[in-house]
């Protein structure tokens, strides 16, 4: 998806971060253990060519009740310029709210809670960009599973896939349940080198996904994917084999934790035995559930995998078992075995 958004060089610029979606705000927690980069070498400039930042996140913040919404009331009369407006929490649908509310944050002019839904819509159009953090806020999540009473969505099936900020760029969504931190602070560093004038558009796919990050699928980067090959396959959780057959979706699921890792480059769900559910994914979690299952078509595919899987194992024993043994010539006798043949023999001189 090709975005083609405004490059005014701003030198200051204010992150409002809101998690009163329906969220857990681990994605917050989250983003504490980034280190490419760290969120605190962004709020303290010690990036070269960043916009000096002003992060506002009620999890990270020093201050409460109103000190902390006022960013957010100024951005809403517009006299808080530029801004990034960051989304955590699946939104609500507020028209079947009966005589309440799902989700608020603060109170309204009239003193009565301000439902997030009216934040977003105010916000979000006077956003230079909007950047929608983990699952929950990109596709609904858990809170919008089948039987919800919320009618709970993503922040693009809210706004619409065709919404642009006030600085032409679409929904930027960086899925995860939750995020992967260094995934996410990577999107923001390039949305704040683009709000500095310094970079190219961010390439997103066509569910508004960043394309470097989930252009590829967990099996593609994971140890256990020759396993997969070999037709050799885990029969529980304690094997360091592939996990198809206990429930893994990694083939089919678009997430790149397996090659990145968790936390400064360690962990990642299938790295540390865990099967991947497809959290990263539009259709989480109804459409991966049951967990701990066999995934559809993985009975079918294993078994073709294991009609030849034995037979490349055994040949591959065989090549493994040759390539272990010296070469015959490497030896301390007397005479030469390499097969080496000069061209010529030197002359000797008179």
């Amino acid at each position: 998806m090709s975005t083609t958004p405004m490059s005014p060089g701003f030198d200051e610029i204010h992150i409002l971060w809101t998690s009163e979606g329906m969220s857990c705000d681990g994605d917050s927690v989250s983003i504490t253990a980034a280190t490419l980069p760290s969120i605190e070498d962004v709020i303290l400039g010690a990036i070269p060519g960043l916009p000096k930042v002003h992060l506002h996140n009620k999890v990270l913040a020093y201050e409460t009740g109103a000190p902390f919404l006022e960013p957010f009331w100024a951005a809403a009369r517009g006299e808080l310029e530029p801004f990034i407006f960051v989304v955590e929490g699946s939104i609500p649908n507020e028209n079947i709210n009966g005589e309440g509310y799902w989700s608020a944050m603060g109170n309204d002019e009239n003193g009565d809670p301000k439902p997030l839904t009216r934040w977003i819509d105010e916000l979000a159009p006077k956003a230079w960009a909007v950047v929608a953090a983990g699952t929950c806020a990109t596709y609904g999540g858990i809170h919008a599973m089948a039987g919800n009473p919320t009618g709970c969505m993503g922040l693009a099936d809210y706004l619409g896939y065709n919404f642009r900020s006030a600085g032409g760029l679409p929904i930027v969504n960086v899925p995860g349940c939750p995020v992967q931190p260094d995934n996410f602070m990577e999107t923001l560093l390039w949305c704040l080198y683009m709000a500095a004038g310094l970079s190219p558009p961010i390439p997103l796919d066509d569910m508004l996904r960043p394309t470097w990050l989930f252009g590829k699928t967990v099996h593609e980067g994971c140890d256990r994917a020759a396993y997969y090959e070999q037709g050799d396959f885990a029969k529980d959780y304690n094997s360091p084999k592939c996990l198809v057959k206990v429930g893994c979706w990694g083939p089919v699921v678009n997430c790149n934790v397996t090659k990145r890792g968790w936390m400064d480059g360690l962990g990642g769900c299938p790295n540390v035995g865990g099967i991947c559910i497809g959290c990263t994914m539009p259709g989480f979690p109804d459409k991966f559930m049951p967990f701990m299952d066999e995934p559809p078509g993985g009975s079918l595919s294993s078994a073709i995998v294991s009609v030849y899987g034995p037979f490349i194992r055994r040949m591959r024993a065989i090549t493994n078992k040759g390539a272990n043994h010296e070469p015959k010539w490497r030896h301390n006798r007397p005479e030469l075995t390499t097969g080496y043949d000069p061209r010529f023999t030197p002359s000797s001189s008179s």
